[in-house]
C-alpha cells in the first residue's frame, strides 16, 4: 500500500457571522479523510456541503475549530491544524500546492515569470526554470507570444491555465485542485487530464473538487461524499 500523504482526523469547522449576533454555522464535521500518494480523491456532493471549505481548511486558509490535518512533510506527518505560520509556509513551498479557480498575480508581471518565479524561489537557475516554464505553458496552450504578457490582460481559460502551470510545475507531492477544468474547452481539458495522471503516476496525491463528470471519471480513483450539516442523516 503506498504511504499516506494527507488525512484528516474528526476534522470541524464552522463560521461565526459577528453581524448576525454571534450566529455559528457548522459546515464540517468529524471529516475523515485518507489520500495516500499516487491517488486522486475527488469531494462531492451538493453546492454548500463544504467542498470549497474542506479544501481551504487543508490549505490553511482557514482555522479548524477541531480535529487534526496531517502532511507527510520530509517523512513525518505534520499537523496544520497545530502548525505555526512558518511551518505552514514551508509546507507550501516544499510539500503542499494548490490550484485555485483564479490567478492572483503581482500586476506588469510576464506570464513566463509569474510561473517561474515558483522554480526560483525553489533554487533552480534562472534560465531553467525559464525553459521548463516555456515548455509547461506550450503543453498547457499558451501561445509563445504571450509569455512576455502579463496574464492580468489574459481570457479567463487563459488565466486559469497559468494558474495550472504554477501549481503543476513544481511537481509538490500533495496537490490540491479546485475546478482545475472550469474554464476550459474540450482540448485544453485533455491535456489538464494527461498532466493530472502523469502526476498520480509520480506518486502526487491529490485532492479536487471537479463538477464535470467527464473530467472526473478520468482523474478520480474514488469520490469522498460531503453533505450539507442540515441534511447529513
Amino acid at each position: 500500500m503506498p504511504p499516506v500523504m494527507l488525512s484528516t482526523e474528526s476534522l470541524s469547522k464552522g463560521f461565526t457571522l459577528h453581524l448576525r449576533g454571534g450566529v455559528h454555522i457548522p459546515v464540517l464535521s468529524g471529516v475523515g479523510l485518507v489520500v495516500h500518494a499516487g491517488e486522486c480523491v475527488v469531494l462531492s456532493g451538493p453546492s454548500g456541503a463544504g467542498k470549497s471549505t474542506l479544501m481551504r481548511t487543508l490549505y490553511g486558509n482557514y482555522r479548524t475549530q477541531g480535529g487534526r490535518i496531517l502532511i507527510r512533510h520530509h517523512g513525518e506527518m505534520v499537523d496544520i491544524a497545530s502548525a505555526d505560520p512558518r511551518t505552514i509556509l514551508a509546507l507550501r513551498h516544499e510539500t503542499l500546492g494548490y490550484v485555485s479557480q483564479f490567478l492572483r498575480v503581482v500586476p506588469r508581471v510576464p506570464a513566463l515569470d509569474v510561473v517561474a518565479e515558483v522554480l526560483i524561489s525553489r533554487g533552480l537557475a534562472i534560465d531553467e526554470a525559464r525553459r521548463r516554464t516555456t515548455d509547461l505553458l506550450l503543453r498547457l496552450n499558451i501561445p509563445r507570444r504571450l509569455h512576455a504578457i502579463p496574464p492580468a490582460t489574459f481570457s479567463g481559460g487563459e488565466q486559469q491555465r497559468v494558474n495550472l502551470a504554477r501549481g503543476l510545475i513544481a511537481d509538490y507531492p500533495v496537490m490540491l485542485l479546485d475546478e482545475p477544468t472550469a474554464s476550459l474547452d474540450a482540448e485544453n481539458c485533455a491535456v489538464v487530464v494527461s498532466m493530472v495522471r502523469e502526476a498520480k503516476a509520480r506518486g502526487t496525491a491529490i485532492v479536487a473538487i471537479c463538477h464535470d463528470t467527464g473530467v472526473c471519471d478520468a482523474i478520480a480513483d474514488r469520490l469522498f461524499p460531503l453533505m450539507p450539516l442540515q441534511d447529513a442523516a
